[in-house]
């Protein structure tokens, strides 16, 4: 929520006790002011202290009737105090207790729930709006993986639903081609191994365990392109690679799969025949850029906000030598994440995609 500049908490409390200090200052002078100087003579002057007990003009009035007079001023001042400062502080405490309420709420599960507490900008507004602001990535996560675990389900149970249907058929027809369903079976089995290994992939980046050293990007997108030129030549696609040397510090392994993933998405999502694939790193200020371009098809921005999400498929989820498991680009966003990076994706004017990913740059100190 934008908010206009407001008084600190800070500031606010202290001018609170400043001015109920004063108060009760004023109350004590005024005190003062009605029980011993009220009746004193304009031509009074001040007494030798040397002549104390002092004995004023009107009646007897003195030291011995004051004492018990301020002792009883002082204990209404003490309660009056504490009385103020309680409702002073109750008041200025309350939105903590708007905040704790909503604590309690996300802690019973209830995640939709805001604070969205009133008033000008302060220490306690912004504690409210950074407390909304995690409720609402928490609720966005705990949905994105009820999602995930939906689709990973689904995607799941695909191929053992195949392969049940397949035993089902040679077992009620012993005379079908044993040979045939081997192969199907093994393209069935060997789908379900490629989404297995996928989610243990996301989930080990998600989880961020992996040991960080320095990595070449420039050298992972060469052999990320080497590994995929024979796919490549196969779809008659061109690999085109440039850049500079770009240091960052990350897993070999992990970032070698980012490249591939991205490279093999390419080539797979290009044009049949004519297409082009360009790999190009390079380094900025404290960041280094790996890029993967491809020409294709027009791609709307409304999808291409989309496929970096689980088992999001840019084309018919048609099966296919290279159709995929629908994980490429989210193991892709994983593992930019795992490395304090940035993924960008956006369409390309002549049809194609444009993937970013920004990384933190090494030291200059890391190991060569």
């Amino acid at each position: 929520m934008d908010r206009q500049p407001g008084l600190s908490v800070r500031l606010k409390l202290t001018l609170s006790y400043a001015g109920f200090l004063m108060l009760a200052g004023g109350l004590l002078l005024a005190a003062v002011w009605v029980f011993l100087l009220r009746g004193t003579p304009s031509s009074y002057s001040l007494p030798d202290l040397s002549n104390l007990p002092l004995v004023f003009q009107r009646g007897s009035f003195g030291p011995a009737v004051f004492g018990p007079a301020a002792v009883v001023v002082m204990a209404f001042l003490l309660v009056f105090g504490l009385a103020g400062g309680w409702v002073l502080a109750g008041r200025m405490l309350a939105p903590l207790t708007r905040i704790t309420n909503a604590t309690r709420m996300a802690t019973n599960g209830s995640l939709s729930h805001r604070i969205r507490l009133p008033g000008r900008k302060d220490e306690f507004r912004e504690l409210a709006d950074a407390f909304d602001t995690m409720l609402a990535q928490l609720e966005a996560h705990v949905a994105e993986q009820q999602r995930f675990a939906a689709n990973t389900s689904h995607e799941l149970r695909t191929p053992l639903a195949i392969s049940k249907a397949l035993l089902d058929v040679a077992r009620t027809d012993p005379d079908h081609d044993t040979g045939e369903l081997v192969d199907r079976l093994h393209d069935v089995n060997n789908r379900a191994i490629d989404l297995t290994e996928a989610l243990l992939l996301l989930s080990r980046a998600d989880r961020r365990s992996f040991t960080r050293e320095p990595v070449d990007l420039s050298l992972i997108a060469e052999e990320a392109a080497e590994t995929l030129l024979p796919l490549a030549e196969k779809h008659g696609v061109t690999i085109e690679t440039c850049g500079d040397l770009t240091r960052a510090t990350g897993s070999h392994a992990l970032l070698l799969q980012l490249t591939t993933n991205l490279v093999h998405n390419a080539i797979v999502h290009n044009l049949p025949g004519k297409g082009t694939v360009w790999v190009d790193t390079n380094v900025r200020p404290q960041t280094v850029v790996l890029t993967v371009e491809n020409t294709g098809e027009q791609l709307a921005q409304e999808l291409v906000a989309t496929l970096a999400e689980p088992f999001q498929r840019g084309t018919e989820r048609i099966r296919t030598d290279h159709a995929g498991v629908g994980l490429g680009l989210a193991i892709v966003k994983s593992i930019t994440q795992a490395h304090d990076g940035t993924l960008t994706l956006a369409p390309r004017t002549a049809g194609g995609l444009r993937v970013t990913v920004k990384l933190p740059a090494a030291p200059p100190h890391a190991g060569s």
